[in-house]
């Protein structure tokens, strides 16, 4: 579980029902924190839509927005209880295990199916002093981030290095390492899928020729696979 919930008494919230992977979710209701109870629960006020208060349901997992831009943040739970204190009225909010941070997209997400592979530091090397990389699939890719199928199940703010394959036999196709990808938000996948969660990632460059190297990549993957 993430850690205790930096948010002031009386923040707005925008509210939505969270939604399958691919389709965004719709921010139309809105809501005001009240308070934290622990690391695992919050209380918010009845949410409104349309003028009208939402019936609680507790099978329905919710989204809650707050911030701009970078800093915008979503947190995800289920509404557990409804708790009545004088004259007014919360939803007791259970948390769950992702707290995903968007970026404002600006950049252009491509749909794209590609096999990578990947590592952390914290990883044990083995008896050959080997790390040894797991396999994921991409979902989507962007210059700034992309999303992923794999089967860990990673905490949000982890690094992971990538390797992403080579793209055909032109030079300008070699594959490319070292990619630093940080841990935004995690979920899992639909059932029936290839892997067990979904990942995303905000790529973190070294420096400015780390960035042009990828961005390079992703010319020639647009090129190839006429995105």
């Amino acid at each position: 579980m993430a850690g205790a919930l930096e948010i002031r008494t009386g923040t707005r919230l925008q509210t939505a029902f969270d939604t399958v992977v691919g389709v965004t979710p719709q921010f139309d209701m809105l809501c005001t924190f009240a308070r934290s109870l622990d690391e695992s629960a919050f209380l918010v006020s009845v949410p409104m839509k349309d003028g009208q208060p939402l019936p609680i349901d507790d099978t329905k997992k919710m989204l809650f927005a707050y911030g701009s831009g970078e800093e915008k943040v979503i947190m995800a739970g289920y509404a557990d209880d409804l708790v009545t204190e004088g004259i007014r009225r919360y939803w007791k909010i259970r948390r769950v295990t992702e707290q995903r941070q968007f970026l404002e997209r600006v950049n252009e997400r491509y749909k794209i199916t590609l096999r990578l592979e990947y590592t952390q530091a914290t990883w044990m090397p083995d008896e050959d002093g080997v790390i040894m990389k797991e396999e994921a699939m991409t979902l989507d890719i962007s210059a700034g981030g992309m999303a992923i199928y794999l089967n860990r199940k990673l905490e949000v703010g982890e690094a992971c290095e990538l390797t992403l394959p080579r793209l055909g036999t032109a030079e300008e196709g070699r594959k490319l390492e070292g990619l630093v990808g940080i841990v935004c938000w995690l979920r899992e996948a639909p059932r029936g899928s290839l892997f067990r969660n979904i990942c995303g990632l905000q790529f973190r460059f070294s420096d400015e020729a780390d960035r042009t190297r990828f961005v390079e990549y992703l010319g020639y993957m647009k090129k190839k696979y006429k995105l």
